[in-house]
């Protein structure tokens, strides 16, 4: 399974957005996503938000431990909001 964490054609949320409902879609098997019940095979999972659809998520921050593992890296509001957690922690 491969977790699409950024995206350049996905929505880049913002602390004011006012999101409710998301869920994981694959893109390979074109189905909602849940415990690799969509089909066989390799899973590339995308976050989707009913108001914006695809979109990016913001990191968790453990990614931290591995910040040059993302392709494409993480953005900057990205990383400061990942450090800020972590610092608020």
């Amino acid at each position: 399974m491969t977790l699409i964490v950024r995206d350049p054609g996905f929505y880049e949320p913002a602390e004011e957005d006012d999101c409710w409902t998301f869920w994981y879609f694959c893109q390979t098997h074109d189905q909602y996503y849940q415990h690799e019940a969509c089909g066989e095979g390799a899973h590339l999972i995308a976050l989707h938000c009913e108001e914006h659809g695809p979109e990016s998520m913001w990191p968790q921050p453990l990614m931290l431990m591995f910040p040059e593992g993302f392709a494409p890296a993480l953005s900057d509001a990205q990383l400061a909001w990942v450090q800020s957690e972590d610092d608020a922690v």
